[in-house]
């Protein structure tokens, strides 16, 4: 714990930017986990790589999440996928950035997808994919070290090369999807055994799933589950529920178990385009905190539909 203690040291006269750096240290001594979205239900491709080609023509799609709003340092959060069907033979490729900001740290991911898809019956369909990616990560020490200055502090970390690759299953038919991966089997230790800390990239599994059901012409309902584990953090359940009406508006909410209520808006704007917003409040005592404004989420999906015959109504998921 050496690393905590020193930031304490550090910055023990600034009760807001403790509890960050807190946050901060305490989280990649033990798990780094991946970056956490709300509307994980139009991003699904950026933790299954089987997803990628799943919806039958290009899809690309940008998200930006702020976390904490009001709060130094706090997460922010952007990503940026695409991904498309190649050819008549079930395979499919995609491309994702992501680019996560933490307080003084930054970590950027580059991934490729690939996935190849069987006929499990007239309308399921049953892919495995495969990701192979390349993390970067920065540290400024030299935004800490102004606080009080340490030797130990003089030297930031700069564009830390480290690759990975991970795996997912993914099933889907007309009306539901389960999937089940992990996105970076390596777990790469960002620091060597002489540095502040040893955090390391550990394996996050996630399990997600969903059901569309028609309950009249006009009015769809979609409730779903995202399990995440990862070792040295609490298990994260993520449910929602959405309903879509007239295949145009999406209004829905959604829980992350102990840890934040959600309100969840979407409107698609044309047969491709697709805007969402999603708000979060926490439910634990950082939620009342006086300089915690919430957690805000914007996603813009762009679908390059060719034929519209080749789709009953929008996909909703």
């Amino acid at each position: 714990m050496a690393f905590l203690k020193r930031y304490n040291q550090i910055i023990k006269s600034n009760s807001i930017k403790l509890f960050y750096i807190i946050l901060l240290a305490s989280a990649p001594l033990y798990a780094q986990q991946d970056a956490q979205y709300t509307q994980y239900m139009y991003n699904t491709v950026s933790v299954n790589p089987g997803y990628a080609g799943s919806r039958g023509h290009m899809s690309i799609a940008a998200l930006h999440r702020s976390q904490w709003l009001g709060l130094e340092g706090a997460p922010i959060t952007q990503t940026l996928n695409l991904h498309t069907p190649i050819g008549y033979r079930g395979v499919g490729l995609g491309f994702s950035i992501v680019n996560d900001k933490i307080g003084p740290t930054s970590e950027t991911n580059f991934d490729i997808d690939f996935s190849y898809t069987i006929y499990t019956s007239r309308e399921g369909r049953l892919s495995f994919g495969f990701k192979a990616g390349a993390n970067l990560l920065d540290i400024r020490f030299s935004e800490l070290n102004q606080y009080a200055p340490d030797q130990a502090l003089e030297n930031d970390i700069n564009n830390r090369f480290s690759p990975n690759f991970g795996a997912g299953v993914y099933y889907h038919n007309e009306h539901f999807y389960a999937g089940l991966s992990v996105p970076r089997f390596l777990q790469t230790s960002h620091f060597d055994e002489s540095s502040l800390s040893t955090a390391k990239e550990r394996m996050n599994f996630y399990f997600i799933t969903g059901y569309v059901w028609d309950l009249n012409r006009f009015l769809k309902f979609k409730p779903t589950l995202l399990t995440k584990v990862v070792q040295g953090a609490p298990l994260q359940v993520d449910l929602s529920a959405n309903f879509m009406l007239n295949d145009k508006f999406i209004l829905g909410a959604a829980y992350r178990w102990d840890a934040a209520v959600s309100g969840i808006i979407g409107f698609n704007v044309s047969e491709g385009l697709l805007i969402g917003m999603a708000y979060d409040r926490e439910i634990t005592e950082l939620g009342s905190a006086a300089f915690n404004d919430g957690s805000f989420e914007i996603i813009f999906r762009y679908d390059f539909i060719k034929t519209r015959g080749q789709l009953k109504s929008p996909r909703f998921f």
